[in-house]
């Protein structure tokens, strides 16, 4: 009863976070002022998500194809997810602190970072693996098969969770810096922008947040399955599959979810006949909101 329970949350979450994560997929591909670099980060982003849930979804330990197909493409999609929050982590920083204008030089070298790391992980979590337990193909019962997923998935998750933590902290601190000397300088204009930036910033600061509560609940878990074999506790499950399942709707709501996306919709809003704007809300119309749209 409590896999069966726990099966059914990880596939009501899983398939919340496909639906936020496609939504942004469809937004990225049907409105073309969205194609900015910065966009197609988190175009990228949303398609790990999505694919990453897809599979959660599909998967059932009673049929081998499924099992195995679940545990490598669940494994590469969602390390792909946090991997790309790190290079819109590193395009920031480069934009905002170093003021470089070159991040789009290092869109082929983000794709062979994220893909082929993720690549690299779900290979090497291949060796010594048992696969499935419970209402899962993504976990294993054996002692080698847990710590190759320790290693491939919750070394470099943690790993990206602290990047972003250090990244986000010096832009911030920047902003800060950028902040005081405008009111030294009592240019009310600079005060004025960079307000808008810190504005911003505010909620850029919470994107690291994303990662740890999706997954310190499933990190606890597994060390306490590594250290205490066979004595799983229901409750640390449920919050394990239930926070980790959302990771694509968080996502969809704090990197996609974002003024430039609000603005298009507003404008394909604009298109319908009047009678038909009546049965929906007219805030979005002309909404100019500070955030920092384009990296």
């Amino acid at each position: 009863l409590k896999d069966r329970i726990l099966a059914a949350v990880g596939r009501g979450t899983a398939a919340l976070s496909l639906l936020g994560s496609a939504f942004i997929v469809v937004c990225y591909l049907f409105f073309k002022e969205l194609r900015k670099f910065s966009f197609k980060l988190v175009f990228f982003l949303a398609l790990s998500d999505m694919f990453c849930s897809f599979f959660r979804i599909i998967g059932d330990p009673s049929n081998g194809f499924f099992c195995y197909a679940q545990d490598y493409s669940t494994h590469f999609s969602c390390v792909a997810s946090f991997l790309w929050t790190t290079t819109i982590a590193f395009t920031l920083h480069r934009t905002v602190v170093k003021h470089k204008t070159d991040v789009e030089d290092f869109g082929s070298v983000f794709h062979l970072y994220v893909w082929g790391t993720s690549l690299a992980m779900s290979v090497m979590r291949s060796i010594g693996s048992d696969y499935g337990y419970g209402a899962w193909c993504w976990a294993e019962t054996d002692t080698a098969g847990q710590v190759a997923h320790f290693i491939t998935f919750y070394a470099p998750l943690w790993g990206a969770i602290l990047y972003n933590g250090f990244t986000y902290y010096q832009v911030n601190r920047m902003l800060n810096n950028a902040t005081r000397m405008a009111v030294g300088m009592s240019d009310r204009s600079h005060q004025y922008d960079t307000g808008a930036d810190k504005k911003a910033l505010n909620r850029w600061g919470y994107y690291p947040l994303i990662l740890i509560g999706s997954w310190a609940f499933a990190t606890i878990n597994r060390v306490h399955d590594f250290i205490y074999p066979g004595n799983k506790i229901f409750w640390l499950s449920f919050a394990d599959v239930w926070f980790a399942g959302l990771m694509g709707f968080f996502n969809c709501i704090a990197y996609g979810l974002n003024s430039s996306v609000r603005r298009a919709i507003a404008e394909r809003f604009e298109m319908y006949p009047e009678r038909l704007k009546r049965w929906f809300p007219s805030k979005l119309k002309g909404q100019q909101e500070n955030e920092l749209v384009s990296l």
